[in-house]
């Protein structure tokens, strides 16, 4: 292991090191160093690339919205010259080459015009119009690389029970599951599609696929007689989102487009069987469509191809995360790491307490009776022409009291939004505090536990 700043990070890396020897896990997420960051995208010229630029940009700035060129074009999804047609900018997760923002002919998309900490840049115009289509009419993202496990087999629920804090969901529904550690604390976040009694997919994020996949297999039990597989490769999926979104489907499937939000069926589009989701991480009325790889094309071509009268526009990464950000979803690694447990993020109603046991029950039931020390919170920030980035200082009476954990500006509400821990005591509803962006404060408010757009869901469940 080689830290370029030798003494100066040796006494901490000895730590962690030693924690993860030990103990499997250590005191503080790590996820910056863990080398299952990386997967099957990587092999020696892509460790020559990085590690050239890396070393060479030691002391340069990292800023927002500048994507390193070295190691690149890994992966591509199967419309990846669709919607590069259509401007897109592209940013790698996990090799995947995924559309952060849709330029415009004459937009200046320079590596240079990205040396900036604003929000306003080429980029902000289109990612509000993004924005707008989704809240207005529609928007469609390609979502290469969501890793996907399937599990199957006598006695595959039973075994999910006692992992996740929450309930399992009946076959035709999709749920929402926290997995935690001993000590109670988030290790990660999956979706459960639940096809029938002992057969469901897990699906996370991208960069999560080793990480996830490890920790399931390293929890398996030693005679168990289900299987559990990683079919990431084999599949692809695209979010069709916005009060639109209904009409355009009803266009191209004859799918019961009329099923609740959080339920899932198959259906074809263009002739290719998916599996229609009807969930949607913008926050608005939408569906995932999990497609197999060769089929991805014939069914991004047909919604598209309805979609136009209807309003219909791609969006990008960058969108999506302002859209999420509006309703205080949490991002993995961002607001979900294993520097919080789950009862700080605010995720005590996924936690089902009448369960015999779950991992980390104990420790969760220990600091319910004790009380949290900080709790997550969404904040509207008077951020100036900066939003709050990652692990900015929250302050209170000149003292630190909490960190961001993500920040983004909400261009459905027009507002700076940033999401974080703050010590309980202070985690009212109306509380100012300031943040500090980039060595400046700035006055934040403390919100009501409820997304800033649409706070009762009626669009999402229309």
């Amino acid at each position: 292991c080689v830290f370029t700043f030798g003494i100066c990070q040796a006494g901490g890396a000895g730590k962690v090191l030693a924690e993860w020897v030990m103990h499997g896990e250590t005191e503080w997420d790590m996820w910056s160093c863990d080398p299952r960051r990386y997967t099957d995208y990587t092999d020696p010229q892509y460790c020559v690339d990085k590690g050239m630029e890396i070393y060479g940009h030691e002391y340069a700035m990292h800023f927002p919205r500048h994507y390193w060129p070295a190691g690149r074009d890994r992966k591509h999804s199967a419309i990846h010259d669709r919607v590069e047609a259509l401007g897109a900018q592209f940013k790698p997760f996990n090799g995947w080459e995924r559309a952060m923002w849709y330029a415009k002919p004459g937009d200046d998309t320079s590596e240079a015009a990205t040396q900036t900490w604003n929000r306003k840049g080429p980029w902000s115009p289109r990612i509000e119009e993004e924005c707008l289509a989704v809240r207005d009419a529609a928007g469609i993202l390609d979502l290469p690389g969501f890793s996907r496990y399937r599990v199957k087999g006598p006695g595959a629920t039973e075994w999910l029970k006692g992992l996740i804090t929450g309930r399992v969901p009946k076959p035709g529904r999709i749920g929402l599951a926290y997995f935690s550690d001993d000590k109670g604390r988030i290790v990660t976040e999956m979706s459960v599609i639940m096809l029938e009694e002992d057969f469901f997919f897990l699906i996370t994020a991208a960069t999560a696929q080793w990480h996830d996949f490890e920790w399931l297999k390293k929890h398996l039990p030693k005679d168990a007689a289900f299987t559990i597989d990683d079919v990431t490769a084999q599949f692809s999926c695209q979010i069709l989102t916005g009060p639109n979104a209904r009409r355009i489907l009803a266009e191209v499937t004859d799918a019961d487009l009329t099923k609740p939000w959080l339920t899932h069926q198959s259906c074809q589009i263009a002739g290719r069987w998916l599996q229609l989701v009807r969930v949607s991480f913008a926050g608005d009325l939408g569906w995932e469509l999990h497609t197999k790889i060769e089929d991805t094309g014939a069914v991004f071509d047909a919604v598209w191809a309805a979609g136009q009268k209807h309003g219909l526009k791609p969006f990008g990464m960058e969108a999506l995360d302002c859209l999420r950000i509006e309703k205080g979803y949490r991002a993995w690694k961002g607001d979900l790491s294993t520097d919080y447990t789950i009862l700080q993020g605010g995720l005590e109603r996924f936690v089902d307490w009448s369960k015999p046991d779950f991992k980390g029950k104990p420790a969760l039931e220990r600091e319910k009776q004790q009380g949290v020390a900080k709790r997550f919170v969404t904040l509207v920030v008077d951020a100036g022409d900066c939003d709050a980035p990652y692990m900015s200082t929250l302050w209170h009476d000149g003292k630190v009291v909490g960190e961001t954990t993500s920040g983004n500006w909400g261009y459905r509400i027009g507002k700076s939004v940033a999401l974080g821990m703050l010590r309980a005591d202070l985690a009212v509803p109306g509380t100012e505090i300031e943040v500090e962006i980039f060595g400046d404060r700035r006055r934040a408010v403390v919100q009501e536990d409820k997304p800033l757009f649409d706070p009762e869901n009626e669009r999402l469940r229309a």
